[in-house]
């Protein structure tokens, strides 16, 4: 009865592993040295070895001639060992036994001695199929087995495992096989079963097993059965449904040239293909060229085919057509030949330089600039000396005028004052705040100036639009802080003086006044020179009584039976909503 290669082959000691050099050597010292852990972990790509690690290492344990590297193969132990039917060698797939009661029935036969060897060992395959239950359950006898108990456990996903089972066993990785050493094996194998080869089809199979040995046996078991054992790259191709390198080099070649008859005839024919297939023969093409070290294909080339080929896995990967997505992936690497390199842009540029001199730039003054135009009109006037029409002269001498009209505004032009767009924020904000206060204030108050943090302004404000004005001189301030800063003063210059004092002519107050109480504050200071002669600070007047100004209106006495109706009293009724109110005269 023939069996598959892959278990006729598998390896018996450590000396057969292959490409497991680390772990085979690690436990072999382990054995030799007597220095050995009650609990391992091996994990790994499938077909790694990692099943058939354990087992030689089991066989190892159990071998009559003690505990060695390299067990003799013809006791009992090891015949039993090595046909699987050791009663201390007790083997359990955790896929198909995964449950709490599982693990209490292998708990349960950690209680016993072993039948006839040294040791009785517990061989768990896939151990992260386990649920977390029988995990709980297992921890307590991995952490501390009887003596005479060796466990280990074998996974392909490590990274399932609980960190408490991680922490309680000597972890082993086994690591992918490299394509060469894979191919080799694969040759010995071929040799010792006497079937002939061709060495780039051993390579393809080799790369299709992706680092696993069970897989690249059993598609080389199917490729002596379908090749009638001779094993060439047709049979390969052809069994595995993929695509031959001579094809995707010819391809490739079409790209460099941009021959696009042979790249839409290669479309035609690769219709039979998967697409997906075909790129990812594409990027392993490339791969090849890139570390044979071959200059038929430059490295940045190739990054760039690499990209096309990336998105083209993208949009294969979201369900695309692969027929359209192949095409559109061969143009486009087509295309990508036309980017120009790095050192081919530095060179073109430097021809477009070459011979254009650089000098530093230099700062114009204005006369220079206008004596700089003079003499090119000069030099170009006597260009044509040849009579000119009537048209012709009217045409420039408007062009004339018109560049001497241009040329005076240019010198003209005024320096807007940055106060005026700040005065005209100003005006905005109190029309979106209150309609009528900004109407008011557009209509009464007029900028002049803003310099050193000093606002001046001019008012023509009179009786209801003063009131207004004075009733809102809080909100009015508080923009004007935080537009023109928050240091900056106001100076008001009133334009008309209140009724009750004499006309004169209105001198206006130079020094800055903080922060004014009101409107009425800036207009009696606005004239001060015409009532005082002293230079002393006016007196507050919101105060209801200022015996020392009688000229002025709100410098009276207030009658208490109409206070309730002063406009700064009213505002204060109706903030405050007071349920009774009771005016007090002063003594």
């Amino acid at each position: 009865m023939s069996l598959a290669l892959a278990r006729k082959y598998r390896p018996a000691t450590f000396d057969d592993l292959i490409g497991q050099e680390a772990v085979s050597q690690t436990l072999s010292l382990a054995l030799e040295s007597d220095r050995l852990s009650h609990a391992y972990l091996f994990s790994g790509l499938r077909g790694s070895g990692k099943t058939s690690t354990a087992r030689i290492f089991a066989k190892a344990l159990l071998c009559e001639k003690g505990t060695t590297a390299h067990p003799c193969g013809v006791c009992s132990h090891c015949m039993m060992a090595a046909e699987s039917r050791h009663m201390d060698i007790i083997e359990m797939d955790a896929a198909s036994n995964r449950k709490i009661d599982d693990i209490r029935e292998l708990i349960e036969h950690t209680k016993y001695k072993p039948a006839s060897a040294r040791y009785k060992i517990f061989i768990i395959d896939e151990v992260h199929m386990l649920t977390k239950e029988a995990f709980n359950a297992l921890l307590k006898t991995l952490e501390e087995p009887p003596s005479f108990v060796k466990f280990i456990l074998a996974t392909t996903d490590p990274l399932k495992l609980p960190a408490t089972i991680l922490s309680r066993t000597q972890h082993f990785r086994f690591k992918k096989i490299a394509q060469p050493v894979l191919e080799k094996h694969l040759e010995h194998i071929l040799n010792l079963e006497g079937v002939e080869y061709e060495k780039n089809a051993v390579d393809i199979i080799a790369r299709s097993g992706a680092g696993s040995v069970r897989d690249a046996l059993t598609l080389l078991d199917q490729a002596i059965v379908y090749s009638k054992n001779f094993i060439d790259i047709s049979t390969i191709t052809n069994m595995l449904g993929i695509i031959e390198p001579s094809l995707l080099e010819n391809l490739i070649d079409n790209i460099m040239v941009k021959d696009e008859k042979a790249i839409l005839e290669f479309i035609s024919m690769a219709s039979g293909f998967e697409s997906e297939m075909i790129i990812d023969e594409l990027m392993l093409y490339l791969k090849e060229v890139l570390l044979s070290g071959s200059h038929k294909i430059t490295p940045m080339i190739i990054e760039r085919f690499f990209r096309v080929l990336a998105e083209a896995k993208t949009l294969l990967s979201i369900g695309s057509n692969g027929e359209f997505v192949l095409s559109l992936t061969l143009f486009k690497m087509m295309e990508s030949l036309q980017i120009q390199d790095i050192d081919g842009m530095i060179r073109t540029l430097e021809k477009e330089l070459s011979g254009v001199k650089i000098t530093e730039p230099v700062k114009k003054v204005e006369p220079i600039v206008v004596e700089e135009k003079a003499q090119v009109i000069e030099k170009q006037e006597p260009v044509d000396e040849s009579p000119l029409s009537i048209e012709e002269e009217i045409s420039q001498e408007s062009m004339a005028l018109l560049e001497e009209v241009d040329s005076e505004k240019e010198e003209l032009q005024p320096i807007i004052d940055e106060g005026t767009k700040l005065f005209e924020s100003l005006v905005a904000k109190l029309y979106d705040r209150n309609y009528e206060l900004g109407e008011c204030f557009e209509q009464n108050i007029t900028y002049n100036s803003f310099e050193e943090n000093v606002l001046t302004w001019e008012s023509i404000a009179n009786g209801d639009a003063k009131t207004m004005l004075k009733n809102h001189w809080g909100l009015i301030r508080m923009f004007v802080q935080e537009i023109f800063g928050f240091e900056t003063k106001i100076k008001n210059i009133a334009k008309e003086l209140p009724s009750s004092v004499e006309p004169s002519e209105p001198t206006i107050n130079e020094t800055p006044i903080d922060e004014p109480v009101s409107m009425i504050e800036d207009e009696v200071l606005g004239i001060q020179d015409t009532l005082h002669t002293s230079t002393e600070e006016a007196p507050m007047k919101s105060s209801c009584v200022a015996p020392s100004d009688g000229g002025v209106e709100s410098a009276k006495e207030k009658d208490e039976r109409t206070i309730l109706d002063e406009p700064m009293v009213a505002k204060a009724l109706e903030l405050f909503a007071p349920k009774k109110v009771r005016v007090k005269r002063k003594n």
